[in-house]
């Protein structure tokens, strides 16, 4: 993997180039102060931190179990968090998908309230935050990890079970500079998500664990 950054593997993995399934662990400065996590594709991880390598590799090491899997394990985590003074959040599916040309299908509503919520939320984890709202749910669109753009929707309640969220996460790729891809993390756990945003034409491309800085 030479000295390449996060955003050059993240490049190559939004074009299908992945690293080399060859169960090893790719160490890389983080990107900003803010992002520092785990990002495991096939048979090979990505740590991203500004911790000496050497202590990420003695840590992975000391982590009992499949050595595969060692970097999205408890044990791994727990002591990387310690070490950063972080807090693990969820483990994510991570997908990604290109740009569609025109305009959303989905009428959609930006939020210029900086105040609201769910902008001051996503403010904590993306920069250039855009929130639109349509009837029951919301779409939030911002750069987060590595300067990537992220997706992330949100379906009220009674509005659940009409394809609304798959609607969301299709108009987010329309909303999208030219030449840009966009990211999105779903709980594994959240089948209904899952669904969605592979309907909507999003890939699998791997796991993601980021530790956070405190809560919003």
């Amino acid at each position: 993997m030479g000295t390449r950054g996060l955003a050059e593997i993240l490049a190559d993995a939004a074009g299908g180039v992945f690293p080399p399934p060859d169960g090893s662990v790719t160490v890389v400065p983080q990107p900003s102060p803010r992002e520092a996590g785990v990002i495991a594709f096939a048979a090979h991880a990505v740590v991203f931190t500004d911790q000496d390598p050497d202590w990420v590799r003695a840590a992975l090491a000391a982590t009992p179990g499949d050595p595969l899997s060692a970097p999205l394990c408890p044990p791994f985590l727990t002591a990387f968090a310690e070490r950063t003074g972080r807090t693990v959040n969820n483990i994510d599916l991570l997908s990604v998908a290109d740009r569609l040309p025109g305009p959303p299908a989905l009428p959609l509503t930006p939020v210029e309230d900086r105040e609201h919520p769910r902008v001051v939320r996503a403010l904590h984890y993306r920069e250039d935050v855009r929130v639109y709202q349509a009837d029951g749910g919301v779409l939030i669109l911002g750069r987060g990890v590595a300067g990537r753009w992220e997706s992330a929707v949100e379906v009220d309640p009674h509005a659940q079970g009409r394809g609304l969220g798959r609607a969301l996460a299709t108009a987010a790729r329309h909303l999208l500079p030219a030449g840009e891809v966009i990211w999105a993390q779903q709980a594994p756990g959240n089948a209904p998500s899952v669904r969605a945003f592979q309907a909507a034409g999003y890939r699998p491309a791997g796991a993601e664990a980021l530790l956070v800085l405190g809560q919003p």
